[in-house]
Order: C-alpha cells, then structure tokens, then sequence
C-alpha cells in the first residue's frame, strides 16, 4: 500500500462520524460546559446559534449560562454597530413561567425568544416589559376618528 493511501485512510479515522460531528463541535463543547439543566436546550442553544452566525450573520454572538435560570443564553448583534441582544433558545414543547421571562428581561437588552421545533425550524419572537400597541397594518390610512380600508380591485 503507498504512502498516499495510508494518509488518506488515517484521515478518514480521524474524521468523525456524521451523525456525531455535532457532538464534536467546539461550540457545542463549549455550550455544554455552560452546565444547563436541559441537555435538550443546549442543542435548541447550538442550532440557533448557528443560524445567527451563519445564515443571519449576526456579529459578536456569544453564549453564556445563566445560574439563576440555569439554560443557556446568547448575545449578539444584528449589525455592526447595533445594540446587543440576548436571544433565549427553547425546544418548542419547554414552558416558561412567568418569573423566568421576567428573570430574562429584567437583564436589560432586548430579548428574543427562539422556540425550536424537533424538524429544527426556529421561530423568533420579540419579547418586551409590559403590553405593545402593535403598528397598524399598512394598508388602513387614518381618516381622523375612522379608518377605512382600502378596496382591492379584483
């Protein structure tokens, strides 16, 4: 056997198995080091994280743990120069009481909570201190005391 084939095999050992190149990660490492009660969020953690560096392309993202809460959390920024933001990764089927989300909030920066379905969507969803008045839909003009709706032609 050449000395080529037998470099190509050992690499081949050292490479790790698909189903476990997760498992490997450094950041997976490093989330699971954070010492969450829930190995299952730390997973929500590690594909929300990935999906704010890589498909969002978020900057400066970093994970913490919180003792108080005892799950992970992850900071970042959207833009260069925006405001940091602490995102909350949860499995889809995780509650929240209601000292949890204030717990989260009373941290200071906005807060989004990431739900995590078991097919691996992520659903982001803005969370505030208190109720929001939503924006009006765009298509309702404001007319003084009655808003009217504009007629579609069909």
């Amino acid at each position: 056997m050449s000395e080529m084939a037998e470099t190509a095999e050992e690499a081949e050992d050292e490479r790790p198995t698909p189903g476990n190149w997760m498992l490997q990660h450094p950041k997976y490492q490093e989330l699971m080091a954070l010492q969450a009660d829930d190995e299952a969020q730390v997973y929500c953690a590690f594909l929300v994280y990935l999906d704010l560096t890589e498909v969002r392309r978020w900057q400066d993202v970093s994970s913490r743990g919180s003792s108080e809460l005892r799950m992970v959390l992850l900071e970042g920024r959207e833009k260069e120069g925006d405001p940091t933001q602490v995102v909350l990764p949860l499995p889809v089927n995780r509650t929240l009481s209601h000292g949890c989300v204030r717990s989260v909030l009373s941290m200071g920066d906005p807060v989004l909570l990431c739900a995590v379905s078991s097919d691996s969507s992520l659903v982001y969803q803005r969370l505030c201190d208190g109720l929001l008045t939503p924006d009006p839909p765009v298509d309702i003009q404001d007319q003084g005391r009655r808003q009217h709706r504009k007629r579609r032609l069909r």
